[in-house]
């Protein structure tokens, strides 16, 4: 885990993301497409064959593809500092397992649980916008 810290960080600063960027995606949306992403990378890893377990759900299509771009982006910033690419798919895929079996130990179940995604908020928690002026206060003054 110390040794790809990084790369666990960016996985779950991915999934923050989306969560972000979509407020109805709860913890079962992001398990599925973690045990989608996994499936696809052990399949990689064991057999050579890039498959990719489809999902019928938009949203959990969104997560894989903001995870995925993830990835790439984080081996085309190795590949510019080191000059070469020294992740592997089963590195990958052990990050994306740790972040499976956490999603598991921190959720409670429920179909519309949302405790790891409260967990990641916490994390990394949304960005306001320096460029939008602070919501006024009231200028009523009360005696």
């Amino acid at each position: 885990m110390y040794e790809h810290e990084h790369l666990i960080l960016g996985l779950s600063f991915a999934l923050a993301n989306s969560a972000h960027a979509n407020r109805s995606i709860n913890d079962r949306d992001l398990i599925v497409a973690l045990a989608s992403l996994a499936q696809s990378y052990e399949t990689l890893i064991n057999s050579g064959l890039v498959y990719q377990t489809p999902t019928a759900n938009v949203v959990q299509q969104s997560i894989a593809a903001e995870v995925q771009k993830m990835v790439k982006e984080y081996r085309e910033a190795e590949q510019k500092h080191t000059g070469v690419t020294r992740l592997k798919d089963s590195e990958v895929l052990r990050g994306l397992v740790f972040l499976l079996r956490m999603a598991y130990a921190r959720t409670s179940g429920r179909p519309k649980s949302r405790a790891f995604v409260d967990f990641l908020f916490s994390q990394f928690p949304e960005r306001k916008s320096v460029i939008a002026p602070e919501e006024a206060g009231s200028r009523i003054i009360t005696p």
